[in-house]
């Protein structure tokens, strides 16, 4: 009966790279059902590194990166000898526990997320990025555009009057009413990105009487990410 299996032999080659995205199912809906502090909540916040420092520790990719309800994941090791199949359903169903395990509340249903595959060259890593980035951006501007208008309309108007403006717009708007997006946390602007870094570590070399200094890596969790450029990605691989 295995041949019955759809997907059971497509996958992906195995010397290539792949990033991984992850997007949480119907989450607009959850966080309106759990009263999340809008634009913004720091809780729910916290929870997705948690899921992606989970990744990270489970699947040792390169790099990761998350903003609201969605996580990138660059792998240069395929899992799973490459099934397609495989891979989509455990980096979902992994995420969907840690959410489980990381949340500190009750929910009213299972949480879960969606995965795809996007296989990737090296020269498309930047692009891939640097295009997530841009919608975390726009993300930010439309949040606090809407956030504003509904606290001074009813929310169909504030939908009536958000619908048809550029960013542009909406940023000139939030500045003209004290607003300043340059203030706003980077993360909320830039998304955040999880990767390793190397840690400067001074011991002391008993046989050469002497300090020396050595080097370990460690999980870094960066709030404050550039604007993305090539260089960035050049300097992680």
């Amino acid at each position: 009966m295995k041949e019955y299996e759809v997907y059971s032999d497509l996958r992906v080659p195995v010397n290539s790279k792949i990033i991984i995205r992850l997007d949480g199912r119907s989450f607009h809906s959850f966080a309106k059902k759990m009263e999340f502090e809008k634009p913004y909540d720091d809780s729910f916040c916290d929870v997705m590194v948690k899921v992606s420092k989970d990744l990270f520790e489970e699947f040792s990719p390169i790099f990761i990166y998350t903003f609201s309800d969605e996580i990138s994941i660059l792998l240069d090791k395929v899992p799973f000898n490459g099934r397609f199949e495989k891979i989509n359903s455990v980096m979902a169903s992994f995420a969907s526990s840690s959410f489980t395990l990381n949340y500190d509340g009750e929910f009213q249903k299972p949480v879960a997320f969606d995965s795809r595959i996007i296989p990737i060259n090296d020269s498309d890593i930047y692009d891939y990025f640097k295009w997530r980035q841009d919608e975390a951006w726009r993300n930010c501007v439309n949040g606090y555009g809407i956030h504003f208008l509904k606290s001074k309309y009813s929310s169909s108007e504030a939908n009536e009057r958000i619908n048809g403006l550029n960013l542009s717009d909406i940023h000139e708007l939030l500045f003209d009413n004290g607003i300043n997006l340059n203030d706003v946390d980077t993360w909320k602007k830039r998304g955040i990105g999880v990767y390793r870094k190397n840690k400067e570590v001074v011991g002391f070399n008993k046989k050469e009487s002497k300090e020396q200094i050595s080097y370990r890596t460690f999980i870094h969790v960066d709030y404050d990410l550039p604007i993305f450029s090539k260089g960035f990605f050049n300097e992680l691989f």
